[in-house]
C-alpha cells in the first residue's frame, strides 16, 4: 500500500476545461491562459484538465501532455491541477500515455473507467486490469477514477471503489451514474477511507452534498463557477438560498444537451477569454444563432443570481 501520497483534492468545485482552439484548429495556449486565470478569478477549488469536456479523445499525445503541463504551469501553485488523457485501448499505449502524464507535474493522474475493460467484459477483468496498471504507475502521484460516458459508461461498483481505495492509492471518483442511490452505497462503501467521491450532476448535487459527498466536478462549472462556488460553500448555513440556487441551477443545466463544448466555448467568448467556438469533436458550424441567443440568456440569468447571492 503507497502511503507517501498526500491527497491534493479537499473538496469543492473543479471544472472540466474545455480546450481552445485557433481558427486553424491548433491548441490555443494563450486563450488557454485567460481561462485558467478566469476559472481562479471564480474561486475554483481545482481544475480538471485533458478530459473529455477537454476533447480529450481528439488530442495526439504530445498535445495531451502539452496542454497539462501548461495549465499545471499557469495555475502557479494557486490551485491543484488533475489530469487524464487515458484514452487507449492497447494496455501498452495505456501505460505510456499516463506515465508521460504524471511526468507532467500534475497534482493527480486520473483513471477512466471504461479503459479497464471492455464494456461486455465483468469486474474481474476489470480489477485484474487494474491490478496490472497500477504496477506500471508512479507510486508517489494521487490517482482518480472518472466514469467517462464515452465511449461507453461504466460505473465502478461499490465493492470495486473499496476495494481501490484499500489500495491507497486512489484519493477521488468522479462519479456520473447521476443516481442518489448509487452514489450513497459508494459514500457507505468508502467512508472510512481517503477516498473523495465528487458528483459530476447538478440535480443531485444538493442531495448528495447533504449525504456526504465532496464535491462537484461537472460541464456547468464552464458556464456558472461562481454559483456552484456559492452552492459548496454556503449549502449549510444558508439551506434556504441553497434549495432556491439549486432548483435554478438544475433547469439551466439542461443547456448542456446543446451542442457541448461548443457552448461553453461560446459562453467563454462571452467572457471575453476564447477568441471563437472551433471544435475538434462537434461540428462548430451547426451551432445556430438560436443556440448563442440561449447562452446569452443563461449568462445574463446566471449574472442576476449571482448578484442575488451577494447581496
Amino acid at each position: 500500500m503507497n502511503t507517501q501520497s498526500k491527497s491534493p483534492m479537499a473538496g469543492g468545485v473543479w471544472p472540466t476545461m474545455v480546450t481552445p482552439f485557433t481558427a486553424d484548429g491548433e491548441i490555443d495556449y494563450e486563450a488557454q491562459a485567460r481561462a485558467v486565470e478566469w476559472y481562479s478569478a471564480h474561486g475554483v477549488d481545482g481544475l480538471f484538465a485533458v478530459c473529455q469536456s477537454s476533447e480529450m479523445f481528439h488530442l495526439r499525445l504530445e498535445e495531451r501532455v502539452k496542454m497539462a503541463a501548461f495549465i499545471k504551469q499557469k495555475a502557479a501553485g494557486r490551485v491543484p491541477v488533475i489530469a487524464s488523457g487515458h484514452i487507449s485501448g492497447d494496455f501498452a499505449d495505456q501505460v505510456r500515455e499516463l506515465n508521460a502524464m504524471a511526468e507532467t507535474g500534475i497534482d493527480a493522474l486520473v483513471l477512466i473507467t471504461n479503459r479497464l475493460a471492455r464494456e461486455e467484459e465483468g469486474d474481474d477483468v476489470w480489477q485484474h486490469n487494474l491490478e496490472r496498471l497500477l504496477k506500471e504507475l508512479p507510486e508517489g502521484i494521487p490517482l482518480g477514477f472518472y466514469e467517462c460516458p464515452y465511449p461507453y459508461k461504466r460505473l465502478i461498483s461499490p465493492e470495486l471503489l473499496r476495494w481501490s481505495a484499500d489500495t491507497g492509492r486512489f484519493c477521488f471518483l468522479k462519479d456520473t451514474s447521476c443516481d442518489t442511490d448509487n452514489i450513497r452505497r459508494k459514500l457507505e462503501a468508502t467512508q472510512d477511507s481517503d477516498l473523495k467521491i465528487y458528483n459530476a450532476n447538478t440535480a443531485t448535487l444538493l442531495e448528495t452534498l447533504r449525504l456526504g459527498v465532496h464535491g462537484y466536478s461537472g460541464v456547468m462549472a464552464n458556464f456558472q463557477p461562481d454559483l456552484y462556488v456559492w452552492l459548496l460553500q454556503n449549502w449549510r448555513e444558508q439551506p434556504e438560498k441553497a434549495e432556491e440556487l439549486i432548483g435554478f441551477l438544475s433547469m439551466t443545466s439542461l443547456i448542456e444537451k446543446q451542442l457541448y463544448p461548443v457552448n461553453a466555448k461560446y459562453y467563454l467568448m462571452l467572457e471575453t477569454i476564447f477568441d471563437n467556438y472551433v471544435c475538434r469533436v462537434k461540428d462548430h458550424r451547426s451551432f445556430t444563432e438560436t443556440n448563442r441567443l440561449e447562452v446569452r440568456q443563461l449568462r445574463d440569468l446566471s449574472q442576476r443570481m449571482s448578484a442575488q447571492l451577494l447581496l
